[in-house]
């Protein structure tokens, strides 16, 4: 896998698998012992027994038979094992793995193969814990249990025997569980090959405990895979795949998993026998188990070689998986989207995928909480989105909303949706996004909205006039804002529509935020308010501010009009100011003396009006930018209206992208109908004005 690639499996490991050891058939003596609680010294007798019966008398073997059983029930409570270990009980149960040896005048020995079996199960028990499958293995067990592998039976007591047989391939699977050193004690004592000729056996039980310890024995353990494969185990197990009987199929499939795991080999070997095709047809079984390990699987095959994927789809695995997204088990749906995920990444199945119903189920795993879940769903998706025959309906099927605005657990599921969003941005040029304006004119509603919503996040810039202006993307987007949409719908259209308003206003920007001083020569700060060569005195609240004709004729045409018009102003000496505040007029004729001042909100908005009763437009535009630092839900009618009054059309525009950035607190306010109809002119006239033209390429 390379470095970078987003594909990353999370809960895909197989593990060792560890055997529930069944139920024994001696009933009175399971009622016997069925205690919830025992002594130390309920053991220790059971233990003496074994060890003062190690004999072929029938009454010995008897005895030996009733103690292995009862310390086998006492050890099916797991909080017993501890006070079973400490009393001696794995010696006397190891050496009761084998019968005692009968001289020449001795014999035949009672209960055959039924001493042993009760001793392999009881040690089956005890070493569901950890800690005492060494003690076990150090004991002797592994010789022994070896060794009833490789016991045969006869028409007579072919079920004794098979008996024994399951109880020796349990206990080895329970000794083998996550312990690498007993793996390989289990091979050196020349475990594997017995175990692989009970795969054949005639009794289907014979056949699930064979399975079971070689899944066991093959996991993370090289050598053990190795030696399996070398004693020509696949043809057998490939053939279990196809039994009717869920727990061999279960059992084949899982042996099968564990050898390929990491090994490509191995995997390639799995394939030559055959296993391609049973292990598709697993994924209809009624066993959800087998289900799922096949989809793991054909997960891993697909890794193999590109070939193999195309294989994979081509007999017919694509609409089993997809309906396994759907069932309610989480590990199937994981597993599905696993072979999913890999499958999707070979461009000759990404097509198929989608038309076999993949898109949808894969979309809304999105939505789980399952980590592991969702990453697998997430790679999937990021393979469907390489082919360009996908895009039309990852879009169409609201794709793009649900890949924004999913809440994903992990790191790397998030980087593997940004790649997604990213590879059909590239994607949307061209046929394909003619097909996108060709859904966005003619299908229903709710597809023309989705189209607009992924083109406003996803489209070229050069794109963006074509698509929201002359085929009325714009409307479209627009349209989610009214009282016909449903609140999801109005924050999907103000995000798209601020998205496509910053991203254009990005290469054609027409507000800047603070202007720079009007290109003209200035008086200077020591003339303002100065009497100094001053022609002109303004009356502002009773009081004189001096003033000089040239510096106000030079700033607006508002000044102009007055002095050189036909307005009594024209000769006055002294013109009242009736309207504005001293502080507002000072800033404002400082302003028109230096080019510059320094706008206070306090003071903004009056100084607004002044600046647009005098048509100040620098002036306007440094107000305009303090007002709008102080922009909020609360007062935000306020502004727009202040913004309308005085012909802020910087103040307007911010405005309109404050509405669309906070859209979902100003949706919460009580004038929210009245403020979209008011906004939605002016939201239409401002991406009117900087949706830039598509560039002019010149004639060859």
């Amino acid at each position: 896998m390379e470095r970078g690639d987003p594909r990353i499996v999370v809960g895909s490991e197989r593990k060792g698998h560890k055997r529930k050891l069944a139920e024994t058939s001696l009933a009175a003596l399971a009622n016997e012992n069925d205690n919830t609680s025992i002594l130390p010294q309920d053991v220790k007798i059971q233990v003496n027994k074994l060890n003062s019966t190690f004999s072929w008398r029938e009454a010995d073997r008897f005895a030996a038979r009733r103690a292995a059983h009862a310390i086998a029930e006492f050890a099916k409570h797991e909080d017993h094992v501890d006070v079973i270990v400490g009393e001696g009980a794995i010696p006397a149960l190891v050496q009761h793995l084998q019968a005692p040896i009968v001289g020449e005048d001795e014999g035949p020995i009672a209960y055959e193969h039924e001493v042993e079996k009760e001793a392999a199960f009881a040690l089956g028990l005890l070493a569901v814990k950890p800690e005492h499958q060494r003690l076990i293995a150090d004991a002797g067990a592994l010789t022994g249990l070896v060794s009833l592998l490789k016991r045969h039976g006869n028409s007579s007591n072919a079920r004794i025997v098979n008996g024994v047989l399951r109880r020796a391939a349990d206990a080895i699977t329970n000794l083998a569980h996550e312990n690498g050193t007993i793996k390989t004690y289990v091979r050196t004592e020349g475990g594997i090959p017995p175990l692989v000729d009970l795969l054949e056996s005639n009794d289907t039980k014979v056949q699930r405990a064979a399975a079971g310890a070689l899944r066991t024995l093959a996991f993370k353990n090289e050598p053990n895979k190795n030696q399996i494969v070398e004693c020509n185990a696949l043809p057998t197990l490939i053939l279990m795949l196809r039994s009717e009987d869920v727990g061999i199929h279960y059992e084949a499939v899982g042996v099968i998993g564990n050898l390929v795991h990491s090994s490509t080999n191995i995997k390639k070997e799995v394939l030559l026998a055959g296993a391609l095709q049973p292990v598709i047809g697993l994924l209809s079984s009624r066993c959800h188990e087998s289900q799922r390990e096949a989809a793991l699987l054909l997960g891993q095959f697909a890794t193999t070689d590109p070939e193999c994927k195309v294989h994979i789809v081509q007999r017919g695995a694509v609409r089993p998986l997809t309906n396994m997204l759907q069932m309610p088990d989480p590990q199937l749906k994981e597993m599905a989207a696993f072979a999913l995920g890999r499958l999707a990444q070979n461009s000759h199945n990404q097509a198929g995928i989608v038309h076999d119903g993949g898109l949808i189920p894969l979309l809304d795993l999105l939505d789980s909480k399952n980590g592991s879940l969702q990453h697998n769903a997430a790679f999937a998706l990021y393979g469907l989105a390489d082919n360009e025959d996908n895009v039309s309906d990852i879009v169409k099927e609201g794709g793009v909303q649900k890949l924004q605005d999913v809440e994903l657990i992990v790191q790397a599921s998030k980087d593997c949706v940004a790649k997604t969003l990213k590879r059909l941005e590239e994607k949307i040029n061209g046929r394909v996004l003619k097909h996108l304006l060709y859904l966005m004119r003619v299908s229903e509603r709710t597809f023309q909205r989705r189209v607009a919503l992924a083109l406003a996040h996803l489209c070229s810039p050069d794109d963006q006039r074509m698509i929201f202006i002359n085929n009325s993307g714009l409307e479209v987007l627009l349209g989610l804002l009214g009282p016909t949409a449903n609140s999801k719908q109005q924050h999907d259209g103000a995000v798209a529509l601020h998205t496509l308003a910053k991203r254009a206003a990005a290469q054609s920007p027409i507000d800047a935020a603070l202007p720079p001083p009007t290109p003209q020569v200035y008086l200077g700060e020591k003339y303002v308010n100065s009497n100094t060569l001053s022609d002109v005195t303004f009356l502002v609240e009773g009081r004189r501010f001096y003033a000089h004709r040239i510096a106000l004729l030079a700033s607006s045409d508002a000044f102009r009009a007055m002095f050189d018009g036909g307005y009594r102003e024209k000769e006055a000496k002294d013109i009242e100011i009736p309207n504005i505040s001293w502080g507002v007029f000072e800033l404002m004729m400082r302003f028109i003396y230096t080019g510059t001042v320094e706008v206070t909100s306090d003071i903004a908005q009056d100084l607004l009006r002044a600046a647009d009763q005098y048509l100040l437009e620098g002036l306007k535009r440094l107000c305009e930018y303090a007002i709008a630092q102080d922009l909020t839900v609360e007062n935000f009618a306020n502004v727009y209206d202040l913004a309308e009054a005085y012909h802020a059309t910087s103040l307007r525009h911010t405005c309109v992208l404050y509405f669309l950035e906070q859209h979902e607190q100003m949706s919460t306010m009580p004038c929210y109908s009245s403020l979209v109809e008011r906004l939605v002119p002016e939201i239409r006239d401002y991406l009117f004005r900087i949706l830039r033209p598509q560039p002019h390429v010149p004639a060859q």
